[in-house]
């Protein structure tokens, strides 16, 4: 890989607001020049006084500088007419971190979403296009609501189609026409109206596609494997010197996609989850020595299984991706089972798809194969761990055991989103809009901190987010569980250099104890976390 290079730019007129801020580009530079009309998009970073980082994102006035700005129709719309303050400063940005010690520096922000008071785009010349990539997720089709509804009622535009069958749908398949009549009621429904696919991704034909139909705002519904996608497809359009606004919608029902607070759906999926396990408690309790196993979803990322089992309370074990475990031995699982169906008859176990994948693989000796967006192929851990339990209490006559287990991973991926997820989403379509019509691309939008942002595509698709087992969440999981961490002490010290990967602010003395005091310091003997408090 060559070696960046730094250049130095003076500020562009969109972040004028910005007091005393100097601009640093950063970019990669190609072993041969682009051939296209503009020059690769550079990442945008200003920085402030205190140690203050803005990541900003592109805008359409980087590589179309004589762009005209209108008045943004906003301000003279009667429901918007007592609001206060309803548009956002151009200076305001949103940190990424809040928690912060009195010598902390200010750190890294992102540019606040919302509407501005100058918009690039004159509602009858807007040409928008909605896809959908990737897996199912409740809340798809109320964000693709929100976005057809929000642009035709705030802002005027009455030209959006939908891109069936994801990226192949640019230069495969017609659009469809997308209007408020037409999309009225599908937020109630579960899957999205425009079908969706994996890979297909072809950055020409699809710049093609959108440079033919005339389509100067896209908007790309997917999680990160898509959003990768999203970026390359900015890229081009930067490179033609476009005027399209490119801007994405991050999607993932595990919950993985880093810096972003949740994503949409995941509230829904963690409540459909409350029906599986608490089916398998009803079945386990019902039973002599029962045992029920449910089995989420959570390819890399088990935080569907963590929250549904602190939501649960009746959970007696809880396996994920990022905490090993291993079956035997007095510390083992199987003993764990054991022990506890002597003592309460019954338990149930809660396990991430992608748990215990290198123990299957280790006796199977199976190659990796991987779906067309570049996922591994997942073994049934569930189905795996159901037949070790059997075998290992089939070796103990007088101790017979019920086995139940439930996968309930696609029927709760194909729900419609529950009303908090509704309203969530609705907020990121207005969001996206607002960031589109303002001359913004090549961005995500999605809570930092509670307050909706505009976060470059790098930085979501830089890595995953996962469960942090050195931290205080965790460890109230295996609190609510009483079951062993399976930790070794090279698991727990691989995690903690995992976490720190990140810049840690720095604790204050007496405080964040848990957090602060070794994970291993805390085990009673059999493994266990939990030092008898839950906060």
């Amino acid at each position: 890989m060559e070696a960046p290079t730094v250049v130095f730019a003076s500020a562009p007129a969109i972040t004028a607001g910005l007091p005393q801020h100097k601009i640093l580009d950063l970019k990669v530079m190609p072993a041969t020049a682009p051939t296209r009309k503009t020059k690769l998009p550079k990442k945008k970073l200003a920085g402030g006084g205190g140690g203050y980082v803005l990541e900003d994102v592109p805008h359409l006035t980087d590589f179309l500088p004589q762009l005209q700005s209108y008045p943004n129709p906003l301000q003279d719309h009667p429901a918007y007419s007592v609001v206060k303050q309803y548009f956002v400063n151009a200076d305001d940005t949103v940190s990424k971190k809040i928690v912060v010690h009195e010598s902390s520096t200010r750190g890294t922000h992102f540019r606040r979403a919302g509407p501005r008071q100058r918009v690039y785009f004159q509602p009858g010349e807007v040409s928008a296009a909605i896809v959908t990539c990737g897996g199912l997720c409740p809340g798809l089709n109320t964000v693709i609501r929100e976005l057809v509804c929000g642009l035709h009622d705030m802002y005027g535009v009455t030209s959006v189609v939908g891109i069936e069958g994801g990226y192949k749908g640019f230069y495969a398949r017609n659009t469809v026409d997308l209007t408020p009549r037409s999309v009225n009621g599908i937020h109630k429904r579960g899957g999205t109206v425009l079908g969706t696919s994996r890979g297909g991704q072809d950055t020409g034909k699809i710049v093609d596609s959108i440079q033919d139909r005339g389509i100067n705002q896209v908007y790309i519904i997917g999680g990160d494997g898509t959003q990768k996608g999203a970026a390359l497809i900015h890229e081009e359009v930067h490179r033609r010197g476009l005027k399209c606004a490119v801007v994405g919608v991050p999607k993932t029902i595990d919950n993985d996609i880093a810096v972003i607070d949740k994503s949409f759906g995941f509230d829904t999926a963690v409540e459909e989850a409350q029906r599986a396990i608490n089916a398998a408690h009803v079945e386990a309790e019902s039973t002599e020595n029962g045992i029920g196993v449910v089995k989420l979803m959570g390819r890399n990322s088990g935080f569907i299984a963590m929250h549904a089992t602190l939501a649960s309370r009746d959970v007696d074990c809880c396996l994920i991706p990022e905490s090993p475990f291993f079956l035997d031995g007095k510390d083992g699982l199987l003993a764990f089972a054991e022990r506890r169906l002597r003592d309460n008859g019954h338990m149930v176990i809660v396990l991430a798809e992608g748990a215990g994948q290198d123990l299957i693989a280790k006796g199977m000796h199976l190659a990796d194969t991987h779906d067309a967006s570049g996922n591994k192929h997942l073994l049934d851990v569930g189905l795996w761990l159901s037949h070790k339990i059997k075998e290992h209490f089939r070796k103990k006559p007088n101790f017979p055991i019920s086995l139940k287990y439930i996968d309930p991973t696609y029927m709760i991926r194909a729900v419609p989103s529950n009303a908090s997820d509704n309203v969530y989403c609705t907020l990121l379509a207005h969001s996206a809009l607002h960031g589109a019509m303002a001359g913004y691309t090549g961005f995500v939008v999605a809570p930092v901190n509670g307050r909706h942002a505009y976060i470059p595509f790098y930085r979501i698709t830089e890595k995953q987010n996962k469960v942090v087992i050195t931290d205080r969440m965790w460890a109230r999981v295996l609190c609510s569980t009483n079951q062993p961490c399976f930790l070794s002490p090279e698991d727990v010290e691989k995690a903690r250099q995992l976490d720190e990967e990140e810049p840690q602010i720095p604790l204050i003395e007496g405080q964040n104890s848990l957090v602060k005091a070794s994970p291993m310091s805390m085990c009673d003997g059999h493994g266990h976390l939990c030092n008898g408090t839950t906060d």
